[in-house]
Parts: C-alpha cells; sequence; structure tokens
C-alpha cells in the first residue's frame, strides 16, 4: 500500500483529482480524521474538511503512474 499526504483547495482540484484516479482499477481511498472515502467519489471527497492536508491510501504495490499523475496535489513536507 502507498501513503502521501494531498491538498485540494478548489473545486476544480476536486474534480480533476476524481477524473485523474478513476483511471487507476485499484482502491484508493482518502482517510480525515476518523473517515475514510473513496477517492473515485466526488461527493465522499465533499464531504471532508478540504482545509487541511487529507491522507491518500492507494492499494497497490506499483504507485508510480497514481505519483506522476496527481503529483500537484501531492503535499511536499
Amino acid at each position: 500500500m502507498y501513503e502521501t499526504k494531498i491538498q485540494l483547495s478548489a473545486i476544480n482540484d476536486v474534480k480533476e483529482f476524481v477524473n485523474t484516479v478513476m483511471s487507476f482499477n485499484y482502491d484508493i481511498d482518502l482517510v480525515s480524521g476518523r473517515y475514510a472515502i473513496d477517492a473515485k467519489s466526488i461527493m465522499g471527497i465533499f464531504s471532508l474538511d478540504l482545509s487541511k492536508p487529507i491522507k491518500l491510501q492507494a492499494h497497490t504495490d506499483d504507485p508510480e503512474a497514481l505519483i506522476k499523475a496527481i503529483d500537484k496535489y501531492i503535499v511536499k513536507e
């Protein structure tokens, strides 16, 4: 499993992010506090607190393509 933190600041970011992760055929979850939602669910994402970074969990052993695709949302720490 691959984990990182992402930041989705605007409505367009959420739409673009969902369209991007839809192309991956493995489960991708977003975890915020005690809530875990499907990263491919636009309504689920809007139910989270988007004012702070969200933990992304991708259930794959080869996350390279995903990392490249969502790089602009990844929080660089």
